[in-house]
């Protein structure tokens, strides 16, 4: 999938429906930042976006997907199917990928605490501090680990997005 085409793409609708990127990230509750990621390739929507932004500019999700409109392009409902497939499994491999940091960083400092009980230190309020550290670090991380794979990820990313500091 070329995102710069498809940043490109983007541009030129926006363009097209003479918006500014803030007017436009105004409409989708999401940060002018975001809509200059999309457009200079760097970053795509999510699915979920990519299908507001086709209804915003009425033309058809795959058009979004390929960079360009339908009457560019000779294309079957098969490869249609299968672009937006891909999308959808490259979302899902960065979220899988997250959740994997995530969980190798929960069990080493987890393997920390286990090591440090084990070892018997003295009951030092610093020892005691680590140990507190690291398993209420390393539950802390298996609970974002859960998030980060639930479809409330998304929502919580968003409003973070549309509400800068």
């Amino acid at each position: 999938m070329d995102t710069i085409k498809i940043g490109n793409f983007l541009r030129k609708l926006r363009k097209d429906k003479q918006l500014t990127q803030e007017q436009l990230a105004e409409q989708l509750n999401v940060s002018r930042r975001t809509i200059s990621r999309w457009e200079t390739g760097s970053n795509l929507p999510d699915l979920d976006l990519l299908i507001e932004l086709s209804d915003f500019y009425q033309i058809e999700l795959i058009d979004m997907l390929n960079g360009q409109t339908q009457c560019d392009r000779e294309e079957s409902i098969e490869e249609s199917y299968k672009k937006i497939a891909q999308y959808t499994a490259e979302e899902k491999k960065v979220t899988l990928q997250a959740y994997h940091v995530l969980f190798v960083i929960g069990c080493l400092i987890f393997s920390v605490y286990f090591i440090m009980e084990w070892i018997h230190f003295d009951n030092s309020p610093i020892v005691d501090f680590i140990e507190g550290f690291c398993l209420g670090g390393s539950f802390g991380l298996l609970v974002l680990g859960a998030i980060v794979t639930s479809s409330k990820w998304k929502n919580i990313c968003s409003f973070f997005q549309s509400n800068p500091k």
